[in-house]
């Protein structure tokens, strides 16, 4: 039997004697993973499923329900990018896992690491001698055709000496049960992290018969890789960096597990500077050096000056870091070349000339059109083929970056000929092969789908290479391998490598005897402070308006419509002084309530200040509990679709309390649950300076400008103070009590006293709030608010007194977003380059 041959079938074991399996059939002309054509059970498929067997028919089904539930508790999503919303879609996993024996996983294992092996070779030679295409080994136009090979990186040795640190290999099953490369994945492969997640989730809900199995752990995986990287940090104050797109990548989730879980730092380019050709990360505490960064962004957009101009995504002057040798970019930039279809078809003789071995696991058979026989033998076979671009994106002019050719309509079949005899160096045509299947659990039973394999592969050492024991399985309803995306529907499943021995229990976590006490949660980049600060003036803003609004809603209620009230004037002017209801829009004062709850359009009614508070929500996601963003996701989604809906004022009242519910619950979620650290502060600040400007203007507009019965009551419902004055005073509202419960008294967590002295508290623990022992401007502005008002008596407060602290207040929100949020190069001081 062939080395590449799959395990034979178990004899004796027949589907029909298994609950699971009743009614299963493969489908014709594919190789099926669990089931032989007779009905035979293959390799591990009869333990497996004996296992589940032994748990009972509701055992199953609740094993299987808790997998989906624990992915659910664990926020695991992606993004779709054609979905117009950009809407997140819940982690498609199926509960059944891919299982592959031990002696099957090393014939994939060494394949795989041929192929590293092979592609660092020819990633060593494009951007070294060259000597490949000088020699003729590959056409010169198959590699400098390619977008993502990039000119300025030719004759840059990575710091570390490897082109290729993480690399992924995708593999199909033919029906002969051959297993075949369908792609490689140099640039920056996707998938690991997912894998991570199925892992956790399958196990969790079948441990025993994960145990039973022996199945291969994935943790000396990662901490392999994980320790490959930090070594190359220069000194040991340096991180590791996670280099992520942002929170609007379709695979941002991955990139905020993996940081985590390996303990990098997460990054957007945005939080990084070149200073002296050195990386750093910009913190609350000042620049900190990065000496290694792990990209998950393409890399022509990892540097604006000398890659892609028009990018906003990358580093300015990462290049010439690279280039000097100060940081190390996993992968090296310009390695997204070796994953075009133009070189698939060289890459047998490449394995001869450049490492002397035949590929263990073959291509996909695939003819680059650059080439005058190659491309007649396409178009002599083009109903037969599958036809592709040759490198990334679509082929030029059309919608579709791969096609049958038996499957494109007259206009398209004639402009891919065209394109092919015109500038054949654009397209391949691919041999179409069919997938094998795997069992797929549907709900009520099990039913085959094909599915395609990735294989991760990571660096270990000078030499070494280590294969993820796993990996990511993606399943879809077509049987054609162009078609399994996750941007197309796919499902995934979790891959069991199943070991002859049991299995020693290893976690990427210390020993718990081993580990070393500490209560710093580390470095806080100044982009997560500033979406902590922001998250929280968004929300602290957000009740406001709600409380505002249901005042009104109360008052029209009670009024019976009657709009032509001063009360009721005041409150539709403040809503529209702040911005929640549009100073143009015209109509009577539920129509205005409605526009606040439901209007995208005005820049702060609640979809806008909610979605914002989502937004920055969504790129500290890494720093928010499940439980924490979940509500704030909760709180968006309330508003963002309810301008659609035709509310009464009842219906509107319910739906402002359940907001204001919402926004609690969050609050409740970040006083008692967020460890009181640096990230905690900045969340507090944002809070502390929105409510003291919101209660600012509450006094202001009904407790001096119109003291009326009505508005002093107003004010003290708004500012969510009506029960402490009620007990304190049992007389109706008068002004100088009213002033001082809300501006002076800082025993009321409401007043704006009680948020200054909190804003100063926060302010003295924070880094950078002193220079040589003394106290910055922001330090200093917030002291002498916090102790005017200390000193300040209810009946001196006038409206000019409330402008200054209002404007003392703006004041101090800038010279936050100065001191932490930006660092510019005339402020970076020497002792912050560390």
């Amino acid at each position: 039997m062939s080395q590449l041959q799959p395990d034979p079938p178990t004899a004796g074991q027949k589907a029909g004697s298994g609950l699971l399996t009743r009614g299963y059939k493969p489908l014709a002309g594919a190789y099926d993973e669990m089931m032989a054509p007779d009905g035979t059970l293959r390799g591990p498929w009869p333990s497996f499923l004996q296992r589940l067997a032994d748990l009972g028919e509701d055992g199953v089904r609740e094993a299987f329900a808790g997998a989906e539930q624990q992915l659910k508790n664990s926020g695991v999503f992606f993004r779709v990018y054609d979905d117009p919303a950009g809407a997140e879609r819940p982690w498609p996993l199926t509960p059944l896992p891919l299982l592959i024996s031990q002696s099957e996983w090393a014939v994939l294992s060494a394949g795989a690491i041929q192929r590293a092996r092979l592609t660092e070779a020819l990633l060593a030679d494009v951007y070294g001698p060259g000597r490949l295409a000088r020699d003729g080994v590959i056409p010169a136009a198959a590699i400098a055709g390619s977008p993502d090979f990039l000119r300025p990186m030719v004759g840059v040795v990575p710091k570390g000496g490897r082109f290729l640190r993480f690399f992924a290999v995708d593999l199909g099953r033919g029906p002969d049960g051959r297993w075949w490369v369908l792609s490689d994945r140099a640039q920056a492969p996707s998938g690991s992290g997912y894998a991570l997640e199925n892992r956790l989730a399958v196990t969790r809900a079948l441990p025993e018969v994960a145990r039973g199995l022996n199945v291969e752990r994935l943790a000396p995986f990662f901490q392999a890789f994980r320790d490959d990287l930090a070594a190359l940090n220069a000194n040991a104050e340096a991180r590791v960096g996670l280099l992520t797109p942002g929170r609007l990548n379709e695979t941002y989730f991955e990139h905020a597990y993996l940081a985590r879980y390996l303990g990098f730092l997460l990054v957007e380019g945005g939080d990084l500077t070149v200073r002296g050709d050195a990386v750093y990360v910009r913190t609350v505490s000042g620049l900190k050096r990065i000496d290694a960064l792990w990209r998950r962004l393409d890399g022509d957009f990892a540097d604006p000056l000398e890659l892609r101009t028009a990018s906003a995504l990358g580093v300015p002057g990462l290049v010439q870091a690279v280039r000097s040798g100060c940081v190390d970019v996993t992968n090296a930039l310009g390695s997204g070349v070796a994953e075009s279809r133009a070189l698939m078809g060289f890459m047998p003789a490449l394995c001869r000339h450049l490492l002397g071995e035949e590929l263990t696991l073959p291509n996909l058979a695939t003819w680059w059109c650059g080439q005058e026989a190659e491309r007649r033998a396409v178009l002599d076979r083009f109903d037969r083929m599958a036809i592709a671009s040759a490198f990334s994106g679509p082929l030029p002019g059309l919608p579709f970056w791969s096609k049958l050719g038996a499957a494109m309509s007259k206009a398209e079949r004639q402009a891919v000929r065209d394109l092919i005899e015109t500038r054949g160096l654009d397209v391949v045509g691919q041999e179409n092969v069919g997938l094998s299947t795997m069992p797929v659990w549907d709900g009520n039973r099990l039913v085959p789908k094909p599915f395609v394999l990735r294989l991760f592969v990571a660096a270990v050492g000078d030499r070494d290479w280590v294969v993820m024991p796993g990996g990511f399985c993606r399943i879809s309803g077509s049987s054609d391998a162009r078609l399994v995306s996750m941007q197309q529907g796919a499902e995934t499943a979790d891959v069991w490598v199943l070991s002859d021995a049991p299995v020693r229990e290893v976690s990427l976590l210390p020993q718990p005897d081993r580990i070393s006490i500490r209560r710093s949660t580390g470095t806080l980049p100044s982009r997560s402070a500033d979406n902590l600060y922001w998250l929280a003036r968004y929300l602290e803003r957000s009740e406001g308006t709600l409380r505002l609004l249901r005042a009104l809603i109360n008052r029209l209620v009670e009024a019976g419509g009657d709009a032509d009230q001063p009360i009721i004037r005041a409150l539709t002017d403040h809503l529209r002084f702040i911005g929640a209801i549009d100073l143009e829009r015209k109509g009577t004062p539920i129509q205005l309530v409605a526009a606040a709850l439901g209007d995208p359009a005005s820049p702060s009614g609640l979809p806008a200040l909610t979605g914002a508070a989502r937004g920055a929500g969504s790129a500290i996601r890494d720093r928010l509990a499940p439980d924490a963003f979940r509500a704030v996701t909760e709180i968006a989604v309330l508003f963002e679709g309810m301008g659609r809906r035709r509310l009464n004022p009842v219906q509107m009242l319910d739906e402002v309390n359940h907001g204001l519910r919402r926004i609690a619950a969050f609050a409740g979620l970040a006083s008692e649950n967020m460890n009181r650290a640096m990230g905690w502060r900045f969340l507090d600040l944002g809070r502390r300076i929105e409510r003291a400007l919101t209660t600012a203007g509450l006094v202001r507009r009904f407790a001096l400008e119109t003291p009326s019965t009505e508005a002093l009551d107003l004010a003290l419902e708004a500012g969510d103070s009506q029960i402490t004055y009620r007990w304190r005073y049992v007389m109706r509202p008068a002004p100088l009590p009213v002033i001082d419960l809300l501006m002076l008294d800082d025993a009321n967590p409401r007043s704006v006293a009680f948020q200054t002295a909190r804003i100063v508290e926060h302010l003295e623990a924070l880094p950078a709030t002193r220079v040589d022992g003394r106290p910055v401007e922001l330090l200093r502005l917030a002291r002498k608010l916090d102790a005017r008002l200390a000193n300040t008596a209810a009946e001196k407060i006038e409206t000019r007194d409330l402008d200054k602290v209002t404007n003392r207040l703006l004041r101090l929100s800038g010279l936050v977003t100065d001191r932490f949020f930006t660092q510019r190069p005339s402020e970076a001081r020497p002792e912050e380059l560390e």
